[in-house]
């Protein structure tokens, strides 16, 4: 537990980053006078969610959160049986507390465990409390040692707007169409004001039990950064780093923002977009040379080439687009926009590098906030003014990709081929089951 000291110091900092940073006003950051959920902590624990590790095959990282009268935390884990009293051998392992000071002046506690040493493709169950209060068991699935055979996995965009009444039809749907999903990666502005900590409750209501069970891989948006009077960010929000536990595995300096997990065949690469550019590209041209999974996945949050108009990121263009061309990275997975884009002939127009490799870019959205769409000629599949989320099918040769509307109707089909010492041939697909 921090200090008092240390508690004052962070209260002391958050007022000051009230009273002289926002662009946007304080109320913003408040929860609406008509509240639709319970988002204040309490002893219950709460937000619990799963994370992968960098050893997906017998590892998990669990995080939920408590009030500050919570003063431990513990988590149990048993291996699943057929037996109603599998948890009768469960172990316990105590939490590592961070404590946090919300906008409200509520003081609130994130507690997260890793559980090691855990058998491949097993399933087992988890709790988490302090000894009087209990979350139910919830059970996950390591993945297996090596690949074997196909698994999928869930990719959404920005949801930010509305959360709690529109996108949880998203999430919801998502997980409908694939309960087996093995994680679920998301594109970042999770929230639309980065401190509001109601939002944040919204985003834990509307996915319900999901996080809980599919473990998530999320990359930082926007919307999840403090700004200052001018509009520059300049910080992370306080509710982040104790809420997402990812690998640390990342640059110095880049801890819950940019990592990698290896999952089976395919090396997924998270990175941050808004910030430090340039210095994460050295981390990534290591990440993306030593690989030796078959695929590979980068998720961020601002597109290398947008797919809505008047937007620009030359940065991410300049730096990592690069790369991503001379190590053939096979997929982008990108939000911000608020539209649907996706091709395979995306060119910087600078004319600098060999850009006919194949990587495959995709721009979507899950919230209820829209744009309006590009005349960029780099989308062969494009789309304004809907609600989707993707299911993606990883197999040893082959990854299917699919698209979806919220009325369960395929909007997108395609599948990329390894093509040996070749790009991947990307081949559309009818747009029906």
């Amino acid at each position: 537990m921090k200090s008092l000291l240390v508690r004052a110091t962070l209260f002391f900092f958050l007022v000051f980053i009230i009273s002289n940073s926002y662009t946007q006003a304080l109320e913003k950051n408040l929860a609406p006078a008509i509240q639709h959920i319970d988002y204040k902590a309490s002893p219950r624990p709460d937000r619990i969610l799963l994370t992968l590790t960098e050893n997906p095959s017998s590892e998990i990282m669990i995080t939920w959160r408590t009030d500050g009268s919570v003063n431990k935390g513990v988590a149990k884990i048993a291996r699943v049986t057929q037996h109603y009293d599998f948890y009768k051998k469960a172990i316990q392992k105590p939490s590592i507390i961070d404590e946090v000071t919300s906008i409200e002046n509520e003081n609130v506690c994130y507690h997260h465990v890793k559980f090691q040493n855990l058998e491949p493709d097993t399933f087992y169950a988890y709790s988490v409390g302090d000894g009087t209060y209990w979350s139910e068991w919830i059970q996950f699935k390591t993945s297996e040692k090596k690949f074997q055979k196909p698994f999928q996995f869930l990719y959404l965009g920005d949801a930010q707007n509305d959360i709690f009444s529109l996108w949880s039809r998203a999430i919801r749907g998502a997980f409908k169409k694939a309960p087996n999903a093995r994680f679920a990666i998301h594109a970042g502005d999770l929230i639309n004001h980065s401190q509001n900590n109601y939002e944040w409750g919204e985003w834990f209501e509307a996915s319900s039990f999901i996080p809980k069970m599919i473990p998530s891989l999320i990359t930082l948006g926007n919307h999840e950064y403090v700004k200052d009077s001018t509009g520059h960010k300049v910080g992370i929000s306080n509710l982040w780093d104790p809420q997402f536990n990812f690998p640390d595995n990342g640059p110095k300096g880049f801890k819950d923002r940019t990592y990698y997990v290896d999952y089976l065949n395919s090396r997924f690469i998270c990175l941050d977009s808004n910030k430090g550019i340039e210095e994460q590209s050295q981390w990534l041209e290591k990440v993306l040379k030593e690989h030796q999974q078959q695929w590979v996945v980068v998720f961020f949050h601002h597109p290398v080439i947008s797919a809505a108009k008047g937007r620009v990121n030359t940065a991410v263009v300049t730096h990592w687009k690069p790369l991503f061309d001379k190590y053939k990275v096979d997929l982008v997975l990108q939000g911000h926009d608020h539209v649907y884009g996706r091709g395979n002939k995306v060119n910087s127009g600078l004319g600098e590098w060999n850009e006919n490799l194949g990587t495959t870019y995709v721009v979507s959205v899950s919230g209820r906030k829209m744009y309006s769409l590009s005349d960029h000629s780099w989308m062969d599949k494009k789309g304004e003014n809907i609600q989707l989320y993707q299911v993606i099918t990883v197999d040893k040769n082959t990854l299917n990709f699919k698209a979806y509307t919220l009325d369960d109707v395929l909007f997108d089909h395609f599948e990329l081929i390894k093509k040996e010492n070749k790009a991947n041939l990307l081949k559309e697909l009818p747009l029906k089951e």
